[in-house]
């Protein structure tokens, strides 16, 4: 998979090199490249930005820079690439478009935007060229697309082949589509086996297997029910 990410402060994305996905990045599974929009600006002040038409508050990314950018990725790019951008404007972000990304292997560019947003004809064009993802990852505003890229990007290369120590972790993770109406996951324990005074629950050292996977299962349901009653489809 090959990860371009767009920003006018690339250093932001260093920690996408740690972890997991620096290992995935070091195996060759991923390859991840940073750029800044500001390089392909013409002026000395290297603007990006510029007032909103129709008058508000704030600055507007402009068209001029991305166009000469993603027109230079596009150049490149594979047939499968999409544009990612996230915004907190779109749709959720949620664990089936992380597996979605991963099992098709699709090559992305995350454009990150900054201000009030980027000129929305940026995206009217390229949807003519290539998909355009629009994603946000929660009901909240951030500064810049940078840290919500951090949290796309590792949810989804944790998820490719090859990335995760025993591949069976990821069928347990919450919001899979395996864990059905038991949507998140449980309390877990490891040793020592009391703390503080506090015990790990009994049935997790009975050695019955049947018996822990229904407790497992029953704790998985209670807490989605529990912290998830915002109406989160199961």
């Amino acid at each position: 998979m090959k990860i371009d990410v767009v920003s006018i402060f690339p250093e932001y994305l260093e920690p996408l090199r740690l972890s997991l996905v620096g290992k995935a990045i070091d195996a060759g599974i991923v390859e991840l490249a940073t750029h800044d929009l500001r390089d392909v600006t013409h002026d000395r002040h290297r603007t990006v930005d510029d007032s909103p038409y129709g008058g508000g508050p704030g600055m507007v990314m402009t068209a001029q820079p991305w166009g000469e950018l993603l027109d230079q990725l596009l150049e490149v790019a594979a047939p499968n690439t999409r544009i990612v951008v996230p915004t907190p404007s779109a749709r959720p972000f949620v664990q089936t478009t992380a597996a979605d990304y991963a099992h098709k292997n699709v090559d992305l560019i995350f454009a990150c935007g900054r201000y009030e947003g980027i000129d929305d004809r940026v995206w009217r064009h390229y949807e003519q060229r290539v998909p355009v993802d629009q994603w946000s990852i929660g009901d909240y505003v951030l500064a810049g697309g940078e840290a919500a890229v951090l949290v796309m990007v590792e949810a989804v290369v944790r998820l490719l082949p090859g990335v995760l120590g025993n591949e069976n972790s990821a069928i347990d993770d919450s919001f899979t589509a395996e864990r059905g109406e038991a949507a998140v996951e449980g309390p877990v324990f490891t040793k020592p086996r009391v703390w503080r005074d506090l015990e790990v629950p009994e049935v997790l050292v009975s050695g019955d297997h049947a018996r822990i996977a229904q407790w497992r299962r029953t704790q998985s349901i209670e807490r989605t029910q529990r912290n998830r009653g915002d109406g989160f489809a199961v």
